[in-house]
């Protein structure tokens, strides 16, 4: 059984997250402004990882199966129906994104920042809403 109160606070803090980069992330500033560009780094990483809790703790009580990957998450969500393939695939992106973030893997390329802050925020409230509808019957 889903714990709600554990799958709202996650949820909770994707909206959050959203909030605030629509509130104080400024895609002009990262190119000049290192806080601004933190602000928005991390706190984009803080959402991705946030929507990525909320798609295991579902995946882990539906049972779907035991993900080899962050972002087979959102592939598994994807095959319960949970989620649409297009926005599956967008969230596995997001995940490769955060990684780069987290991990350093590459340097971090500023115009997918700045592409993810002005153009994939809805992506993360939409799977927000599906989570809500799938978890609300």
């Amino acid at each position: 059984m889903t714990n709600p109160d554990l799958l709202a606070k996650k949820l909770a803090r994707v909206e959050t997250c959203l909030r605030e980069l629509r509130q104080h992330g400024h895609p002009d500033a990262l190119d000049r402004d290192v806080i601004a560009r933190r602000f928005v780094e991390h706190t984009l990483q803080i959402a991705i990882q946030a929507a990525m809790d909320a798609a295991a703790h579902v995946v882990s009580d539906e049972r779907l199966r035991e993900p080899s990957t962050n972002a087979q998450l959102f592939t598994l969500l994807r095959d319960a129906g949970c989620i649409d393939a297009a926005l599956s695939g967008r969230l596995r992106q997001m995940v490769g994104f955060r990684n780069v973030l987290v991990h350093g893997y590459d340097e971090v390329d500023l115009d997918i920042v700045r592409d993810v802050l002005t153009h994939r925020l809805p992506d993360l409230e939409a799977f927000v809403e599906a989570i809500r509808r799938r978890t609300a019957t």
